[in-house]
């Protein structure tokens, strides 16, 4: 099954840019409760992942008071990891393994623009599904040798 069944599109996904100040990034992080959030450029390419950790740690690190992050792009801010993107025409299938090690699954489209991403969530509900169908099938398998049988 292709990504694009189970994706959250760009403009649901809260993100920032990569000229963004570290308080913005702070901020929009605070409003949607998120732990780390995608990157782009202002030509919507993928950047990276930043972290909540990557920002406490810049902030420590710099000895950074609350009126100096409006001054400092996120782009200074050493990210300790970033989360893999897939192409758009990845299966689920293949996007599992990748889900294990991180929150969410950047998705880009041919041209390597930032489109969505796919939740943990969205793998969870994926899977499940997938084994409730070969469940079903299962059922139905017996269900109609059982009938033949008689």
């Amino acid at each position: 099954m292709n990504v694009l069944f189970s994706l959250t599109p760009k403009e649901k996904v809260a993100y920032i840019y990569d000229d963004y100040t570290i308080r913005q990034a702070l901020e929009k992080m605070q409003i949607y409760r998120y732990n780390s959030i995608p990157i782009l450029n202002r030509k919507g390419s993928y950047v990276g992942t930043l972290s909540e950790g990557d920002l406490l740690w810049y902030i420590k690190d710099n000895q950074l008071n609350f009126e100096k992050t409006e001054s400092i792009s996120v782009k200074k801010v050493p990210r300790n990891k970033d989360n893999v993107s897939v192409p758009i025409h990845t299966n689920m299938e293949d996007i599992i393994e990748v889900a294990t090690r991180q929150n969410f699954v950047p998705v880009l489209d041919d041209f390597g623009s930032f489109i969505g991403i796919i939740t943990r969530k969205d793998i969870f509900n994926y899977m499940v599904k997938r084994m409730n169908q070969k469940q079903s099938h299962i059922n139905q398998t017996n269900e109609e040798h059982l009938h033949n049988v008689d």
